[in-house]
């Protein structure tokens, strides 16, 4: 079973924490301190590590930084009460695979926990099935977002985008036509707790106006001053 390192000094978060995971069926130890965790990960076999930034000794980054640097190849994944976007993306340059703000949910953790261990292959992994032969498919016309393929066509084109891009779009798919605000783009894309810039969104939409003009897609997303972003056909693109 996965072995779980929680790196976090305070109780009223390790405690429940702790709790569970172990609930799940995972092998979990709770240090309070960066310096020993940096010494458990290098003496035993960890699996994950949950890596508070703010430790009483040394920030967590640096925490993070070390143990990748002595070849820790095991998932981390960072929980910070920090509002900096900066402090984010440093975490993830240093080599944390995910983070999450505090507060958070437990089952958010759970979510992400699960998904990371399943990109690396720990835990139980489903059987192989074989593959029935593909049957060749033509695009369709149109303009057409495929949710179970993650793929974007723009007549016989296909749009390339990347996962958030299609997410964003696929969101405003879901009701083509009809008005989505940036809170729910944001909650259901970034998660309730994303304390990020709200120019990330602005950002993703700008790119995603771009790749549909590029491709000549029936479609355009048009702004609605202050609410949010509406996907409309436009049949003479």
């Amino acid at each position: 079973m996965a072995h779980v390192l929680v790196v976090e000094d305070d109780d009223k978060i390790a405690a429940p924490l702790v709790r569970t995971l172990e609930r799940e069926g995972y092998t979990v130890e709770r240090v309070a301190e960066g310096l020993v965790a940096i010494e458990r990960v290098r003496d035993t076999a960890v699996d994950l590590v949950l890596l508070d930034l703010g430790l009483p000794d040394v920030d967590g980054l640096d925490v993070c930084r070390t143990i990748r640097d002595s070849g820790y190849r095991g998932g981390i994944i960072i929980l910070t009460a920090r509002d900096g976007e900066l402090d984010l993306v440093v975490g993830l340059d240093v080599g944390a695979d995910d983070y999450l703000a505090k507060p958070f949910g437990l089952s958010v953790l759970l979510a992400r926990v699960r998904a990371l261990f399943r990109r690396n292959g720990i835990g139980p992994q489903p059987t192989p099935q074989p593959m029935a032969p593909l049957e060749p498919v033509s695009p369709p016309s149109g303009f057409r977002v495929d949710v179970e393929a993650r793929r974007l066509w723009a007549g016989d084109t296909e749009v390339q985008v990347t996962s958030k891009e299609f997410d964003v779009l696929a969101l405003l798919d879901s009701k083509r036509g009809a008005v989505i605000s940036r809170e729910q783009l944001i909650n259901d894309i970034w998660d309730e707790n994303w304390y990020g810039s709200t120019k990330t969104l602005d950002a993703t939409i700008g790119r995603l106006r771009q790749k549909l003009e590029e491709s000549h897609a029936p479609a355009r997303i048009t702004t609605v001053r202050g609410v949010g972003f509406r996907l409309e056909d436009v049949p003479d693109a």
